[in-house]
């Protein structure tokens, strides 16, 4: 049984971290790199080829995690794989003890290290959501075939989180609910204003009785970085009083590391927040470790 689903239906307040499996052929990294977060996380997300630059399967590291005592967050993309090979995929790594599932539509080949590989996108997010909450819950394929044992997925989708105006509806969530989503992780959300308002409306809206919403957070590096972040990360709003402070530090690096200890404790004072996603693909795992061991 997945711990994490325990935990987030005890509605206890949850930390997951992202890691970027290796680009190797040995298991040796990715286990250091989980060895940094045993006992400080409750989910170890493996990305899938992240920014389109290929690296170990992310189907082959939530394994290798599952199998050394680690609790795995198998990231699963639309871009490399026919819902064939989607499906066989996820009955293999169910079969090796994975559970909890991120479903996304993946970045574009173009923006990564082999920019002509040929996008597949046979589905969509959605249908990703669909295909796993089939598996679980009728224990069959689109085709109808059946599974003989049937995996227990725990279903995630990704969300970008926002300050809501009268016109906005959660169209999009009530979506991925209806599709099987059991919870979301969000892009990064560095204005805790912002997270508030928009967990209220989620309140109101009654989303979050059928969905754990889990927020992203990141150390920043410098000031300089939040301003690329604010120009190029889709749904990124870094408030300018973050910035000031990155700009005014001797160690711009530490700073961000404490804003992000900060939100994290802030985020855990915002009803219906359930818990924080803590990614710095720019930094790596020692600088996730590093916040967290300041909890």
């Amino acid at each position: 049984m997945s711990h994490l689903r325990n935990r987030i239906r005890a509605r206890e307040f949850v930390i997951t971290a992202e890691i970027v499996p290796p680009l190797s052929a040995s298991g040796a990294r990715l286990l250091h790199e989980a060895a940094m977060l045993k006992g400080k996380v409750d989910g170890i997300n493996l990305t899938d080829a992240a920014a389109g630059k290929t690296s170990m399967s992310s189907f082959a590291a939530a394994a290798i995690l599952a199998s050394n005592g680690h609790e795995p967050v198998l990231q699963v993309t639309c871009r490399d794989r026919n819902r064939i090979a989607l499906a066989g995929d996820l009955i293999g790594t169910a079969a090796q003890g994975v559970e909890n599932l991120l479903m996304l539509r993946g970045d574009d080949p173009k923006g990564g290290d082999q920019p002509d590989a040929k996008p597949v996108f046979d589905f969509e997010s959605i249908d990703l959501l669909k295909l796993a909450r089939d598996m679980r819950d009728k224990g069959e394929l689109p085709s109808a075939r059946k599974i003989d044992s049937p995996p227990k997925f725990f279903i995630g989708g990704a969300e970008v989180p926002r300050r809501p105006d009268a016109k906005w509806s959660p169209v999009g969530l009530q979506k991925k609910i209806e599709a099987g989503a059991d919870f979301v992780q969000t892009q990064f959300g560095f204005d805790l204003e912002v997270v508030r308002a928009y967990i209220e409306q989620l309140r109101k809206d009654g989303i979050l009785d059928r969905l754990a919403v889990i927020i992203g957070v990141g150390p920043i590096r410098s000031a300089k970085s939040a301003r690329w972040m604010n120009e190029n990360l889709f749904g990124v709003s870094v408030p300018e009083a973050i910035i000031a402070r990155l700009e005014g530090a001797a160690d711009q690096a530490a700073e961000g590391r404490r804003v992000c200890a900060e939100l994290i404790q802030g985020l855990k004072q915002i009803p219906g927040v359930a818990g924080a996603h803590v990614m710095a693909p720019a930094q790596g795992t020692e600088a996730i470790a590093a916040v967290l061991d300041s909890l």
